[in-house]
């Protein structure tokens, strides 16, 4: 893998050099602002696997083109979030990110787990979230689909898909790009050459990367923490050796040395109170400033080193005038070493020493599609996809209340968790065009899932431990056994002996649907009405348990959606408005629970809710009232219920949580966008423009605004915090002035992000005698300049 981060590397460096500054890849650059959300007219989107306008597309999708991207300086996975509606973007404990959409998402850490918010670069899989947490560069725009896309997108999509549309090789010579600075000495640069090779060959190379100084500080200590340290490429090749052949390859990837975010202690609560030590209980609280946080020093110091590889080759071949045959063959290879925090204090509680792994993931999808323009159009194609996860993790724990003599001052204990996951899949996607004006829409995927699972809990060198399970096992199996030895798996299996890993096969399928309806009032308007059911697949914990009880997967879930909605131009077009009602029926919807471990306290497992509901609407409008001036404001209402779930909560109590929403699902979720540009005498363009984004409260975990902690010495609150679990709501300002000179040669800019400071944060991690919040990032500025050359 070295020469492959090498070459691309390299690859990089060389597209910096040939546009004589660190660039970005896009041809239209941070000056020229657009309309976010979809200047619906002319955007075209991918969202049936065809080119198609976008109001002429009976489904709610979001398009963002990749001027409006690089405008409002959108270069992560929480800044795609933070300009779609309904998007809610949170990190995990592992540095791992979480998607929700529409109050369908999945909250889990591990490494090896599928989203239920699947991602795609040019319809070619990113099938595991952290593959994604640097392709937001050199793009054409994005696709959020909302609702189930399981029939052409696949399992996994119970949520919507996120669609990374790469800018593609030109006809002719074009190079371009910026360099920015700004707040913590932060310093990014972006670059992109791109043209023809022979007349039937084009490339595009482009590259971004990115530096800044620690941002976190030490609310205890004079230390600092949150350095970022990362750099991507992309080389696209589109080679068309006869007209009805076309091959296109996509060779990415990125490497990410940024320190994990460290997390702000909210709640101490010694699970254990005889032993909870009084370093623990007199640990202060941070105040109420998102760069206030805590962590451990010395090998326990948060730290990363994170790397991604794809390529992908798409090749599409003309059977006939109406026939066309689309091979997408892929392979992903992710790799990490880490270290994390999770406790949100320099006390070594819930420290992850060892958080390593790697992912090896191959996908082959075979279609046939006919003429998008015939009366009756239509594609079938089959899935294939082979993925090994892999997990190592150390958790150290000395400082925790675990460490007493009941357990034999046990202090470290570790997992290995390897998955290795085979999937199979059949599909069929057909529309048929009744009259001029009515469509009538049918899809259905079969999909085999296998995924065979390994977990070892073992001592992590700590002899502790393994003393502490051969005890438990002279007293409890029922069968006799060798004693375990230092780095030995140590569950108890169902004869309550320790020594084997956990070994099991979840082998599951189902069959994903979408029937709708299209009725095309007028050129400008669109009715539309979908049924569909989407699935995504089981998982197993990476989780170091005493028993085996605690190890068993999470089971398939599956969304049965009911959408109606209506796009509209109005006005000669200086009026664009999208409708959309919608009602989702969740059955065994999988979350992070808890269980009261005999040996670990309150750990986390997965569990299936059997049946919740999510109900909402989303609209949005884009006007044009004068020439230069574009406003586009959108909002999503989401009312969210678990309708039967009975189970431990994060207190380790039993509890109904028959009423409580969802975790991840504010009622309210809305942005507001402005852009004003004018075009002078000498051809050249100012511009100014700010957004406005927001949403009301939300819970981290299930009956997270309701559960309050019972009185004790041992469990302490931060001061003015009752409920742990409520993630508040907020709302933050973006803002851009600049200068864009003729013909875009080159563009200078001034931006910010959160410029009012507003303090907020995304998840809130209960830990085993702590809880800890995320905090989003506080206001940054800069200036960025950028050249285009063609």
């Amino acid at each position: 893998m070295g020469m492959q981060y090498g070459a691309l590397l390299a690859s990089v460096s060389l597209a910096c050099l040939l546009t004589e500054s660190p660039a970005f890849a896009q041809q239209t650059q941070a000056g020229a602002p657009q309309a976010d959300i979809s200047d619906s007219a002319d955007i075209v989107v991918t969202a049936n696997k065809r080119q198609e306008n976008i109001n002429k597309v009976g489904l709610s999708i979001t398009a963002v083109s990749g001027e409006a991207l690089q405008d409002r300086k959108v270069t992560s996975l929480e800044d795609i979030a933070s300009v779609v509606p309904g998007l809610a973007f949170a990190s995990s404990t592992a540095n791992t990110p979480i998607f929700t959409l529409r109050g369908v998402g999945f909250n889990e850490s591990s490494l090896g787990v599928y989203p239920a918010v699947s991602v795609y670069l040019d319809q070619t899989p990113l099938p595991f979230p952290v593959m994604a947490s640097h392709t937001a560069f050199d793009l054409e725009r994005v696709e959020v689909l909302k609702g189930p896309q399981g029939t052409l997108f696949g399992q996994n999509s119970t949520g919507g898909a996120i669609n990374y549309i790469a800018a593609k090789p030109t006809g002719s010579f074009e190079a371009g790009g910026d360099i920015s600075y700004g707040r913590f000495n932060q310093i990014d640069g972006n670059a992109f050459i791109s043209g023809p090779v022979t007349d039937n060959l084009r490339f595009r190379l482009a590259g971004t990367a990115l530096h800044s100084d620690d941002w976190q500080k030490s609310y205890t200590r004079d230390d600092k923490l949150g350095e970022q340290n990362y750099y991507a490429g992309r080389l696209l090749l589109d080679w068309n050796p006869a007209d009805t052949v076309r091959f296109s390859l996509n060779v990415n990837g990125w490497r990410d040395k940024s320190d994990p975010q460290a997390q702000q202690l909210v709640l101490k609560f010694g699970q254990i109170p005889a032993y909870a030590s009084p370093a623990l209980l007199a640990y202060p609280f941070p105040r109420d400033n998102a760069r206030a946080a805590d962590w451990s020093t010395g090998a326990l110091r948060p730290r990363a080193d994170r790397k991604f590889f794809q390529a992908a080759l798409r090749t599409d071949i003309d059977l006939t005038d109406n026939l066309t045959l689309t091979s997408l063959t892929s392979y992903d290879d992710y790799k990490q070493d880490q270290v994390t925090d999770g406790d949100g204090m320099s006390l070594i509680v819930f420290d992850l020493e060892k958080n390593d792994g790697y992912i090896h993931s191959f996908n082959q999808e075979l279609r046939l599609a006919n003429d998008q323009a015939s009366t009756f159009r239509w594609i079938v194609g089959a899935n294939y996809e082979k993925s090994t996860t892999f997990e190592n993790q150390i958790l150290r724990y000395i400082d925790s209340t675990n460490y007493n003599p009941d357990n034999l001052y046990i202090n470290a204990s570790g997992v290995t968790n390897k998955q290795k996951i085979e999937n199979y899949a059949f599909f069929g996607n057909a529309e048929y065009k009744l009259t001029e004006e009515l469509t009538l829409k049918a899809a259905a995927r079969y999909t085999q899932s296998r995924n065979n699972a390994n977990i070892c809990g073992y001592a992590a060198g700590d002899g502790n431990v393994a003393d502490l399970f051969n005890l438990l096992g002279s007293l409890l199996s029922t069968v006799p056994f060798t004693p375990i030895g230092q780095t030995d798996c140590y569950s108890l299996n169902e004869t309550n002996t320790p020594g084997e890993p956990y070994v099991r096969t979840l082998k599951q399928d189902n069959v994903s649907w979408r029937a709708g309806i299209d009725y095309q009032v007028t050129p400008q308007t669109l009715i539309y009405a979908n049924a569909s059911r989407g699935y995504k697949a089981g998982s197993f914990p990476s989780l170091a348990a005493a028993t085996y009880a605690a190890l068993s997967p999470v089971t398939q879930e599956s969304v049965t959606a009911y959408e109606a909605g209506v796009k509209t131009q109005l006005f000669d077009r200086k009026v664009g408005l999208n409708l959309a009602a919608f009602y989702y029926d969740y059955r065994d919807k999988q979350i992070r629970g808890k269980t009261p471990d005999p040996i670990f306290g309150i750990l986390d497992v997965l569990v299936n809710v059997p049946k919740s509901r999510i109900q909402g609407a989303e609209a949005d409008i884009t006007l044009r009232p004068t020439e230069g001036l574009t406003i586009t404001a959108a909002g999503t209402f989401l009312d969210s219920k678990v309708q039967r779930y009975s189970g431990v909560n994060v207190i380790g109590a039993a509890d109904d949580f028959r009423g409580d929403p969802l975790p991840f699902t504010p009622k309210w979720s809305g942005s507001l966008n402005v852009d004003y540009k004018v075009r002078m005498p000498n051809g050249g363009s100012p511009f100014i423009g700010f957004t406005v984004t927001g949403r009301s409260a939300s819970d981290a975990t299930l009956g997270g605004r309701r559960i309050t902690f019972p009185v004790s010495p041992a469990t302490i609150l931060k001061p003015g915090v009752d409920h742990i679990y409520k993630i508040d709501g907020y709302a933050t300002v973006d803002a851009r002035i600049g200068y864009v000179s003729d013909g875009d040669r080159w563009r200078v800019s001034l931006w910010g992000k959160n410029i009012f400071n507003e303090y907020y944060w995304t998840n809130v991690i209960p830990a085993n005698d702590s809880s800890a919040r995320f905090a989003g990032r506080p206001a940054t500025y800069g200036v960025t300049l950028g050249f285009n050359f063609n």
